[in-house]
């Protein structure tokens, strides 16, 4: 029904009222967020941690100095740190922003861990780089920095896990598998590994650098901030993915919701302005190796001197976190490295690695750092069950998360709100998420091989010439200039045209008078923003359908694909990890010693295999099955005297034994078993409880606790179902 005359005009004086308020408050919230940025700079290590924090380590005080420091997250009041716990060493991006996104909040990667009981501590960087210092140089520091955190916690039952959030994600990795043995788990969230990979039609970021022709942009850059590349630029890069969120629905929703929205606004501001800067030698090898390379999965980048980074050598189970929301790191950049590195499931058991990944439906790229639903779901529950991860056998699993409330069997071994399952999983599961096929590899290809020819006539022509003209000053003026810091300085203390807000702000917020839901005026003004981040968005996905026709049509042709060398008619991906002859003698060599000792061992061992026995069946395991294994643990003195590492170590000896030879692991089973009748059974009793702490079990499973019955040598209780025809399989799981 239509409104009269009157109501109209009462509406549209109140909604003028409304209007009014909120542009003053707006216009204040601008001036807080410059003057928030003018102060986050002054700072001498500016940061957005939550957490107060020590210092533990200055890397600007090495032998090779960089800008990254260790420091130790400082308890809040109340939380109780177990020492005998693993740390958690968090790891910041340094991808333009400044440090502190994982401790950004109370809910977030820092807070879990510690809630956990976990030490936790912080790398983080200062915003200006030290002249001269490689990605080299930082792996090489960091490695110093877990050195000093694993002797900082000699009592810990397990060496430290490492959370690298986005491209610290793969930095972390570069330097696990340099120096495998200071890690224990590796939790990579929203972390790019595999540069190229993505569906058509969806993530047009990875087509950027063959689109400006190479990394050549990347020298041209650097050289004019006189050696300096300015982080602002890859900050301007996230945000041209999303314009109709840059140019206007992060304002809007400032304006439109302004009596609630400030505090989170500036908050996150904070982080998202504090642009810092990166040496031209650093940024190069992030573009030329990775971005446009993608040279790591496939063990092409070296050290200096002379190792080959292969990922391979990691031994630490490796947690993958990413998300289908995820327009930055797509769960096709975040899981294609393993199909780059492994032929089958059975090669990464050869490697002896563990990889769990998990997959979020709808969040953003930030979200996986920053949500507090994430934080308390997902970093939640890999913080609390971290060692779960560690003892899992290896093997390709998917983390799966159920609502505690669902979980019938043995609910008090939970210990969140949320149950965590590991399904076993194999290489076409990942495949299966979409990707690129043979063209398309080809095509990047091409792109990669472009790039170094369009940066070699550069530095052969043009770079002389940049670098004799460029200096420190104009690098300085050009860094202020930048549109991204422009917007924050116009709003900033020097704009003398904005204090009268300091005195009419105050009054606006003391007679807000907020405008009513109903308000016709106020729906035309969402109808309207509506309209123009449908435009924004329409303009976006012509773009990107542009940029992707563009990329594939040029990068397509054949001819451009032999004049830079890439065969055209190979049936081989361009970028694929080698094959080991050295791991396939070492491999064999392993497996026969594990046929040695099949006959080795005692009733720990047997309960160990019996239990693997029966949970291969439900190619799965959740952290109940976990919490009744810190039981079998105690169990006898020489259970309580194996630490987390050396019964991690004996349960995948006993796992590769059952997958080398089922039927013979079976029959020296009885071997390892006490004569005592009363002890077999006891040890029954603990397998049976670690088996069904997450429910009875039925079909297989039930059938192969009952054969490990007859093999203990102890009767089904009276009352029990009738076991099924028992047998011995022979078949390798994949």
């Amino acid at each position: 029904m239509a409104k009269n005359p009157s109501d109209a005009f009462a509406d549209a004086l109140s909604y003028a009222t409304d209007a009014g308020q909120r542009m003053v408050l707006f216009l204040d919230a601008l001036r807080q967020r410059g003057l928030q940025y003018e102060e986050h700079l002054s700072q001498l290590a500016p940061n957005v941690l939550d957490y107060d924090a020590e210092l533990v380590c200055d890397g600007r005080q090495f032998l090779r100095p960089v800008n990254y420091v260790l420091v130790r997250i400082v308890p809040p009041q109340g939380t109780v740190i177990d020492k005998t716990k693993r740390p958690f060493v968090i790891v910041d991006p340094r991808a333009g922003h400044g440090p502190g996104i994982g401790g950004f909040k109370a809910d977030s990667e820092i807070g879990v861990a510690m809630k956990a009981g976990h030490p936790c501590y912080f790398i983080g960087f200062l915003p200006e780089a030290v002249p001269g210092q490689t990605i080299e140089d930082i792996a090489l520091a960091e490695a110093v920095f877990l050195e000093t955190v694993i002797a900082r916690h000699p009592e810990a039952d397990g060496k430290p896990c490492v959370v690298g959030n986005c491209q610290a994600g793969w930095a972390v990795m570069i330097l696990a598998a340099l120096r495998p043995e200071l890690f224990g788990p590796i939790i990579l969230a929203g972390s790019p590994l595999s540069y190229w990979a993505g569906v058509k039609g969806q993530n047009p970021m990875r087509y950027a650098g063959g689109l400006l022709g190479g990394s050549w942009l990347t020298a041209l850059t650097s050289d004019l901030g006189a050696g300096t590349f300015d982080g602002a630029w890859l900050v301007q890069n996230f945000e041209n993915q999303n314009p109709a969120n840059t140019l206007w629905s992060k304002q809007y929703n400032l304006y439109a919701k302004i009596d609630t929205e400030v505090e989170r606004y500036l908050g996150f501001e904070k982080w998202w302005g504090g642009h810092v800067t990166l040496n031209a030698e650093e940024i190069q090898f992030i573009v030329d190796e990775l971005f446009i390379g993608n040279r790591l999965a496939c063990g092409e980048i070296r050290a200096s001197d002379g190792t080959a980074i292969d990922l391979r050598n990691i031994r630490s189970p490796i947690v993958v976190f990413c998300s289908k929301g995820d327009n930055i790191t797509p769960p096709q950049q975040a899981l294609d490295w393993i199909l780059d590195l492994y032929g089958s499931v059975d090669e990464i058991r050869s490697y002896g690695q563990t990889i769990v990944y998990a997959i979020h439906d709808k969040i953003g790229h930030l979200g996986i750092f920053v949500s507090a639903g994430v934080a308390r779901k997902e970093h939640d529950e890999f913080a609390s069950n971290i060692d779960f991860i560690d003892v899992l056998p290896p093997g390709l699993y998917e983390a799966v998360f159920e609502p505690k409330a669902g979980a019938e069997a043995n609910p008090d071994l939970v210990g969140g709100e949320w149950v965590m399952r590991c399904e076993a999983r194999t290489l076409d599961d990942i495949r299966a998420l979409g990707g690129n096929n043979l063209d398309d590899e080809r095509r990047f290809a091409t792109a990669a091989r472009v790039s170094e020819v369009n940066l070699s006539l550069y530095r052969a022509l043009v770079q002389p010439w940049i670098q004799a003209t460029a200096n420190p000053v104009m690098a300085q003026a050009m860094r202020a200039l930048h549109p991204l810091r422009l917007q924050y300085e116009v709003f900033g203390a020097r704009n003398p045209f904005l204090s009268w807000l300091d005195l009419v702000a105050p009054q606006a917020r003391l007679e807000r008078q907020p405008v009513a839901d109903d308000n016709v005026f106020l729906k035309m003004q969402e109808a309207a923003s509506e309209q123009i981040v449908g435009a924004l968005d329409s303009w976006r996905q012509m773009v990107e359908q542009l940029s992707e026709q563009v990329f594939r049509g040029v990068y397509g042709s054949p001819l451009l694909q032999s004049a830079v060398g890439i065969d055209t008619r190979s049936q081989h991906r361009p970028r694929s990890a080698p094959k080991s002859k050295l791991h396939a003698e070492l491999l064999a060599k392993r497996i026969e010693e594990l046929r040695a000792g099949m006959a080795s061992g005692d009733m720990l061992h047997a309960c160990v295999r019996a239990l693997l026995y029966v949970g291969m069946a439900r190619e799965s395991a959740d952290e109940r099955s976990f919490e009744a294994i810190r039981r079998l643990r105690r169990q006898g003195e020489d259970a309580r005297r194996l630490t987390l590492s050396e019964f991690k170590a004996l349960t995948r000896e006993q796992f590769f034994m059952l997958l080398i030879d089922q039927a013979e692991a079976l029959r020296t089973l009885p071997g390892l078993l006490p004569s005592d009748h009363g002890s077999r059974a006891d040890a029954l009793k603990l397998v049976e409880q670690v088996a069904t702490a997450r429910g009875p079990l039925s079909g297989e499973a039930a059938e192969q606790l009952e054969e490990i019955r007859s093999l203990f040598d102890v009767a089904a209780p009276v009352g029990s179902n009738p076991p099924g025809k028992l047998h011995i399989a022979t078949r390798q799981r994949a």
